[in-house]
């Protein structure tokens, strides 16, 4: 096997085992980050 399709090989291997959630991803992580993104921004004091 030529390295380059190791490389991919092993690529696509740790892609379908990744288990890692990001924050993006449909369900609850996604709806925080959309909610977090919507919230007004806080009012600094000034000096």
């Amino acid at each position: 096997m030529k390295p380059q399709r190791r490389f991919i090989k092993s690529i696509i291997e740790t892609a379908r085992t990744c288990d890692t959630r990001m924050p993006w991803e449909r369900g609850t992580p996604r709806s925080t980050m959309i909610a977090r993104r919507r919230a007004p921004a806080p009012q600094l004091k000034r000096a």
